[in-house]
């Protein structure tokens, strides 16, 4: 019996020291982290909304952190590839998403079939904007307002085209919801992502497109793009002058989008704080705010993760209700 206790006893210990030493390790790993470059995965083409936000960002926390933070582009799927890329990756921290709203809180509703959980696959560090999206015609388009767009797209139904960056991205959902509430039919045209679709629009190729700010309103300064009105309940800092589409009488209309930063499931949660402290630290930027507020009309949050984590939650609700509304089909 003596030596049964004492052989129990002795393997008790060596598993404890072996958990110790386990923590240990994980404990010097996150106090010595970063040790090597962070790569930070954006589900989209170069151009768009998400890689201006996702360049100016990783440029911030690579001057503090000491580390570079790379950017790299995945686009495909409407977001799903990239953003599944970052769920199966190694929680170590040095593979991170950010992504526009589209594969979390969209995608999963949209489509039957997902290869992750939007909720169970990722840990949220920070929503770092929201932004509105402007519906904007070619600056030498002969539409000079938005009641001669429906009054056309009445008169031709379907002969009036639009852009997104695929099918159930918020471009889309917005010119849904606006043919709903305008007794409309537009033709909806999917892409691979903001760039391109925006080129067609410049090219003639498009009637219009709800483009998001911070590549609509450059656009629209420039005498590009000739906007109509703003998709959120309140008017863009950064085109004051643009009325909401509510108020141009398409009541309850509102498209408003975040743009957030992850990790994959089961990162170390010291991690996922000293990430958020530099994510909140890289939005007071100058040249950030300069660039996404200022010039393109977002909304800084830079909230918790918890904030983040229900926001998720929240938003997978509403626009499960809209694409069931509006009988959006993917598939």
């Amino acid at each position: 019996m003596k030596a049964l206790f004492w052989a129990r006893l002795i393997c008790a210990l060596l598993s404890l020291g072996a958990m110790l030493a386990s923590l240990q390790c994980a404990v010097a790993q996150t106090a010595g982290y970063p040790n090597r470059a962070i790569k930070m995965i954006v589900p989209y083409v170069a151009g768009g909304a998400a890689d201006i936000t996702a360049r100016l960002v990783a440029q911030s926390m690579s001057d503090s952190m000491g580390q570079a933070v790379i950017v790299e582009n995945r686009p495909g799927a409407n977001g799903t590839i990239g953003a599944d890329m970052v769920a199966k990756a190694a929680p170590d921290g040095y593979t991170l998403l950010l992504t526009a709203s589209g594969p979390l809180v969209i995608n999963p509703v949209l489509y039957k079939k997902v290869p992750f959980d939007p909720i169970k696959d990722f840990s949220p560090i920070s929503t770092l904007i929201t932004y509105q999206y402007v519906l904007a015609v070619p600056y030498a388009s002969p539409i000079q307002n938005i009641s001669e767009l429906v009054a056309g797209a009445r008169a031709k139904p379907k002969e009036f085209s639009y852009g997104s960056t695929g099918i159930g991205g918020g471009g889309h959902l917005a010119g849904e919801l606006f043919g709903l509430l305008a007794n409309a039919e537009f033709t909806h045209v999917p892409y691979k992502g903001a760039a391109p679709a925006l080129a067609d629009l410049l090219g003639g190729q498009l009637t219009f497109t709800f483009e998001p700010l911070v590549t609509g309103i450059p656009m629209i300064k420039a005498n590009k793009l000739r906007g109509f009105a703003v998709s959120g309940i309140n008017r863009s800092k950064g085109m004051p002058n643009l009325p909401t589409m509510n108020e141009l009488g398409y009541k309850g209309f509102n498209i408003t989008q975040f743009q957030g930063l992850l990790a994959p499931a089961g990162t170390d949660p010291a991690i996922i704080r000293r990430l958020n402290a530099e994510a909140v630290k890289a939005l007071k930027s100058p040249a950030v705010i300069r660039r996404l507020v200022d010039d393109g009309g977002n909304e800084i949050v830079g909230g918790t993760p918890a904030e983040f984590a229900a926001q998720i939650q929240s938003d997978l609700r509403l626009y499960g209700k809209l694409i069931t509304d509006a009988h959006i089909n993917a598939e």
